[in-house]
């Protein structure tokens, strides 16, 4: 429970179908009492049970130390996919049990099928793609209440049940630690290092390879007389290649971390970032890679 309004409509719609449920909040160096306070005071409301949990270690050793390594790295790191696998739906669980719980609800708009993650109704708040790490024994676990409802219908469902000023509440940022530019939160040393084009040619100086991720025009610090965009990030040399807006476009894909229960011999529909259209390919799963009918644009690693 965070307090806002999609678990609080989980919560609702779940006791509406005789669930008896426990409210869990869990606590990093990032949450504000107002939040905590917030969440069990809608859970005495609702009647319910409610725990805050620190996971105040855990976050900072895995998702935090993550977050920043990835782009010390020279990669752009996806934090809450990582999250939801380890804490939300990792050690949430283990809090389940000490609870005698035999499963955890939240507010994601997703939905489980046949033991697998499937899209959500409302195209628009669909969160699959930070689901994709989740294991079979995990999914066989989750109950997503959001996930045949649109965010409208939630809002209407909220209002209708009294609660007219979390229904008109405001949405909650995609990164939950990060209140501005993630660039402010990692505090990274300026590194000045070399901008070069495909051919190796100088064409002025960045602040540090870690400020800029692939397929960046905006912020770059340097006028070429043309568009130029972020097409190679070299982490060892501290060089980032710009180029051209068509030079990032490519048919196939390297993938790690392969999470994969379908027919490796039908085409699947991939997306490479979350707010993409899902796009056609063919799995290679021997290689580990997607190779894409249309060309994809800005593919980024990590």
């Amino acid at each position: 429970m965070s307090g806002g309004l999609d678990s609080t409509a989980a919560a609702l719609l779940l006791l509406e179908q005789g669930y008896h449920l426990v409210g869990c909040t869990f606590r990093t160096r990032y949450t504000s009492e107002s939040n905590l306070q917030a969440a069990g005071a809608l859970a005495q409301q609702l009647g319910i049970e409610h725990h805050v949990v620190d996971f105040t270690d855990l976050f900072d050793n895995r998702v935090i130390r993550y977050f920043r390594e990835e782009y010390l790295a020279g990669r752009t790191p996806n934090p809450c996919v990582l999250c939801n696998r380890v804490i939300k739906f990792g050690a949430l669980m283990d809090v389940a049990d000490r609870y005698s719980c035999d499963y955890v609800a939240t507010g994601h708009y997703a939905r489980v099928q046949d033991g697998f993650i499937c899209r959500a109704a409302d195209e628009k708040k669909d969160q699959t793609y930070f689901l994709w790490q989740l294991s079979p024994e995990q999914l066989a676990r989750v109950i997503f209440p959001l996930g045949n409802l649109t965010k409208v219908q939630v809002r209407a469902y909220l209002a209708d049940h009294g609660y007219t000023d979390l229904a008109r509440g405001g949405e909650s940022q995609d990164i939950c630690f990060i209140q501005d530019d993630y660039r402010s939160f990692l505090q990274l040393p300026t590194q000045i290092g070399d901008y070069v084009d495909a051919t190796g040619k100088v064409l002025g100086q960045h602040v540090g390879f870690a400020n800029y991720t692939i397929g960046q025009r905006k912020g770059l610090g340097i006028a070429l007389g043309t568009p130029a965009f972020v097409t190679q990030i070299d982490a060892a040399r501290n060089v980032v290649t710009l180029g051209k807006h068509d030079e990032l476009y490519t048919h196939d894909v390297q993938l790690h971390d392969v999470v994969f229960r379908g027919d490796a011999s039908l085409p699947v529909m991939a997306q490479i970032r979350f707010r993409s259209r899902p796009q056609e390919g063919v799995f290679n799963a021997q290689m580990s890679t997607i190779h894409f009918v249309d060309p994809v644009w800005a593919v980024t690693p990590g």
